[in-house]
């Protein structure tokens, strides 16, 4: 339980993370995550799908969820004078969900629509392709989605024992941020619980070392979607922030490498950047963009050219002021509001099991040096890389990509 007091303004959101996600599915129960995140708002004994609706709408608020490979999380953004409001019905849907047979197999429907437009979009799709790649045959590399073979087959008493077993006390993180309480949230929450107490985390394998150098999956799309990703460590590695930075130099922002490089100085692109997933044992380094077929090659040449570039190179002074400057302003820009806030506590506590303040973890970025820099991107960009492909190409239209 972690609350974060924001006095001076007049809204509360209220979030329940639960700490499974994708990767901790048995493969017949691939996607069981997801579909609970659409089952549990159908309602519950007390209420139905349309009550909760209601009930939220009338006082202005939002209510939402998302999956992830690691964790789901269940949030309600209201306002303050509506807190008991939303206790109660996250508290109602976290702990007595009804699984109406009817409403499963309307939202099974549902869901199976979403795999479909999901694979309607390839800018995502490259994504997953990339994942799959850099851990083939381990549930990191699954979609969150499921399939639909393992969708169609899910039963009711599937899901319930899923839910039985992991959506207990010992594996949720409860976060509120705004105008709240402390002691009150917490005396609110413990009169609403009526589920199974105890619980734990899911026990998780960490993926091998084995990858898939080049992964196409051809459709006939007007733009070649190219991804090159490095492996890196998980998300407690203590060179998570030096990692974060060198993130930033290559593709973080308008000033960065390949932005500057690849749309600035060659416009052979509208959409580059880099990104970092991170996971509890295990990460990727990734560098996108969206360009026209014709041109995929030498986008891939110099997506390649730069990553290369930061290792014989290295980082300018300039660059690191830069990276560590953007990181402090987006990170205080983003903490405007008490959805963010509590999305930030919550997270952090689930993660890493500690809540660092803004100033901790502006304070990390500022100590990261050119020369641990430098060495971080030495680690990483040694990696092997894999390359996924989106687009009208044939499955050996791309040799594996090479970091000198």
């Amino acid at each position: 339980m972690v609350t974060e007091s924001m006095p001076e303004i007049g809204s509360v959101t209220v979030g329940f993370w639960v700490g499974t996600g994708s990767r901790d599915e048995d493969p017949p129960l691939a996607g069981a995550s997801h579909f609970l995140e659409h089952l549990l708002f159908k309602g519950t004994p007390r209420r139905t799908a349309a009550q909760i609706a209601e009930a939220v709408d009338a006082v202005g608020g939002d209510i939402n969820a998302f999956t992830t490979k690691e964790y789901t999380a269940f949030y309600v953004r209201l306002l303050a004078e509506s807190l008991d409001l939303g206790l109660d019905i996250l508290s109602d849907v976290m702990w007595d969900p009804a699984f109406r047979p009817d409403e499963v197999e309307a939202e099974r429907q549902v869901i199976l629509e979403e795999i479909l437009m999901h694979a309607d979009e390839p800018s995502e799709l490259v994504h997953d392709v990339l994942l799959d790649a850099a851990f083939p045959g381990h549930p990191l590399g699954r979609d969150v989605l499921g399939t639909e073979e393992t969708i169609a087959a899910m039963g009711v008493d599937d899901i319930r024992r899923f839910f039985a077993h992991h959506y207990r006390p010992a594996n949720i993180v409860v976060a509120v941020a705004g105008n709240v309480d402390h002691d009150e949230v917490v005396g609110g929450l413990e009169d609403r619980f009526t589920g199974t107490p105890g619980g734990e985390s899911p026990k998780r394998a960490a993926p091998g070392d084995m990858t898939r150098a080049v992964t196409v999956a051809n459709r006939p799309t007007e733009q070649a979607h190219v991804v090159v990703g490095m492996r890196t460590p998980g998300r407690h590695d203590e060179d998570r922030f030096a990692l974060a930075v060198l993130d930033h130099v290559l593709g973080g922002g308008l000033s960065s490498r390949l932005f500057q490089e690849i749309r600035e100085k060659r416009g052979l692109a509208y959409s580059v950047y880099s990104y970092r997933s991170t996971f509890d044992d295990a990460g990727v380094l990734a560098c996108y963009a969206g360009t026209a077929p014709s041109k995929a090659h030498q986008v891939l040449d110099r997506m390649v050219g730069e990553i290369e570039r930061v290792g014989t190179e290295g980082v300018s002074d300039r660059e690191l002021a830069i990276a560590k400057g953007h990181i402090r302003g987006e990170t205080t820009l983003s903490l405007e509001d008490s959805a963010a806030r509590m999305s930030r506590i919550a997270r952090s506590l689930m993660l890493h099991g500690e809540v660092l303040t803004v100033d901790e973890l502006v304070a990390r970025i500022e100590e990261v040096s050119l020369e641990r820099l430098q060495e971080v991107a030495d680690r990483i960009l040694s990696e092997p890389p894999v390359l996924a492909v989106v687009g009208p190409f044939a499955d050996d239209a791309f040799e594996p990509p090479r970091v000198a």
